[in-house]
Order: C-alpha cells, then structure tokens, then sequence
C-alpha cells in the first residue's frame, strides 16, 4: 500500500510532501506509485480541498475520517489544524490484479488485525484509528515546528527533523 501525505497551508500552498508505502505486514515503507499515477497525487490532494473546507464547516472535529475517493482506488483523509492547516493523505492500495498467489494470500491476511492492501476497508475501525493516530503525532511534530523562531508561517518545510517524525509516525501506525 502506498500513501502521500501532504501539508496544505493557509493561501492553499504546499507546504510539505512526503510519499511513502505501509510498514505492517512486511512492508519496506517504500512508496510504490504506478509511474502514470504518481503525478496526480498533487492534483488529487488539491481538488478534495473543496470538499475538505465543505466538511470543515459542518464538522467541529479536526479529524475528518475518509472524505472521498478518487478512481480507480485513492482514498482520501483529511485533518484540519486550529489556524485551517490542512493535513491531506492519500492512501492507494495495491491494484495488481488478482492472481492465483494474491486470491490465497487474501484468504491468509483475512486473519490478521490490520488489514493488507488485498482487504483493505477504509472505514474499518482499525484503519481509522491508524489513519488518526498518525495525523495526531504529525499534528504534535506540527505544533513543535511552528513554535520555532526560524520557522515563518506558510512557508514549506524544509526540516528533516519534521520529516523524520513524518517518517516515524508512518511506520509506527501505517
């Protein structure tokens, strides 16, 4: 499973990006984006901004869940900041086709807790409490990184303090 995380600031720019694949399950957190799919993932995150600020009003909450989905399989969450800092990810599962090998190693994910990009739910307890705690630990690297003086307010980050807690969030809980 492959996921692009996204900061999006104030004035709708981007101010930080981080691409990266699932650790559970054997993963080696390496992204793997089909090569004609990886470019969209910017369009992707900046056309559900829409739809974000749509819920943002409805909602009180920060965390958003599952707000839409993009075909063929991109699923998008959302987290708003308290100054309307938006935190996107997209979440691709795996699309290969399904194959002899992959029909029983479905069978075999079926047993786990944590669900394998052959059985992936995006509405699954276990995956929205995944997708939440990483945005709460992104959230707490975000409040450290904007009490710092050499920080300026919508600007990207460039830290690889912040992008090594980004890092550490998604393989603790992604």
């Amino acid at each position: 499973m492959s996921y692009y995380f996204t900061i999006i600031g104030t004035k709708d720019n981007p101010l930080f990006e981080h691409e990266f694949g699932t650790s559970k399950q054997g993963g080696d957190g390496v992204a793997r984006f089909r090569e004609e799919a990886r470019h969209m993932n910017q369009f992707i995150a900046h056309a559900s901004l829409d739809i974000v600020e749509e819920v943002q009003w409805a909602s009180g909450q920060m965390y958003l869940k599952l707000l839409d989905r993009f075909p063929p399989a991109t699923y998008i969450s959302a987290f708003i900041t308290a100054n309307n800092v938006k935190f996107l990810l997209l979440t691709c599962p795996s699309d290969s086709a399904p194959s002899r090998s992959s029909i029983t190693s479905a069978a075999s994910a079926r047993s786990s807790s944590y669900p394998s990009s052959a059985t992936y739910n995006p509405t699954a307890p276990a995956t929205e409490e995944a997708v939440k705690s990483f945005f709460y630990e992104v959230y707490d690297a975000w409040l450290k990184t904007l009490m710092s003086p050499f920080y300026h307010i919508n600007t990207p980050i460039g830290s690889p303090v912040f992008r090594g807690r980004v890092a550490a969030a998604a393989k603790k809980y992604l």
